[in-house]
């Protein structure tokens, strides 16, 4: 017999067959891993623990490591009624559980991700401009995690560390000012608050969740039949100037 017990993050949960359902979690040392859960449809207690963005314990059994197992689900804490109640915020959720469902390989750990997921998910409840921020770093930090990193420490051309206003399509690394030159229509703004600099306003979340959207689908889902899940793009309207 094959058996866990871990801490995780319901990705997705999905009907199968009358009253059972299979759900999706990033748990916390087995990374990205599915289970059968016995009654899970048909039981609302059941249903209420294992929505997308819940954070549970569990216990996981199977006959060989290669089975989809069963879950046992030890404790649960839902998301916040605040988090979807507020149309952003609920769609960062989405969006967030989506995108990791779609796009972290089958059971390969990824244990500071999973750290930073539980970190952002409790952002949800603050200010939006505060989890907007949030949401850029985050999504960032998932390239960086699968391979995909940016470089936005120096200048790609000068190699200066001043004046970093934009990034390459084409490379993901940091242009300065004076480099971008002509090009730089051709070239992603960089946010101040990336540059560590200025303050947080809904304008420079737009350019980051742009700059960050851009890389998510041009790197990571570039390969794949996936595209940006369609909460993920409906957040560029919460954060519109008014």
């Amino acid at each position: 017999m094959e058996h866990f017990t871990d801490n995780g993050i319901v990705l997705a949960a999905r009907q199968h067959g009358e009253g059972a359902s299979v759900i999706t979690l990033l748990t916390e040392n087995n990374g990205r891993h599915a289970g059968y859960v016995h009654g899970g449809y048909s039981s609302a207690r059941l249903r209420a623990q294992t929505q997308s963005g819940a954070l549970v314990s569990v216990n996981w059994n199977a006959r060989t490591e290669g089975q989809l197992g069963s879950y046992t689900i030890e404790d649960s804490r839902p998301p916040s009624p605040a988090w979807l109640e507020d149309a952003a915020s609920l769609a960062a959720l989405q969006s967030i559980c989506i995108t990791l469902d779609r796009a972290l390989p089958e059971r390969e750990a990824h244990p500071a991700l999973y750290a930073g997921t539980v970190a952002m998910l409790e952002m949800l409840g603050q200010d939006r401009e505060l989890w907007g921020a949030a949401l850029v770093f985050w999504e960032l930090s998932l390239l960086r995690e699968l391979g995909f990193g940016l470089d936005l420490s120096k200048c790609a051309v000068t190699d200066t560390t001043e004046s970093l206003m934009y990034v390459s399509p084409k490379s993901g690394r940091a242009v300065s000012l004076e480099a971008a030159g002509p090009y730089k229509e051709k070239l992603l703004p960089l946010p101040a608050f990336l540059r560590g600099e200025g303050n947080i306003n809904t304008e420079e979340i737009q350019a980051g969740l742009k700059l960050s959207g851009y890389f998510l689908e041009h790197r990571l889902y570039a390969h794949t039949t996936h595209a940006l899940p369609e909460p993920r793009t409906r957040l560029l309207e919460f954060f519109a100037e008014k």
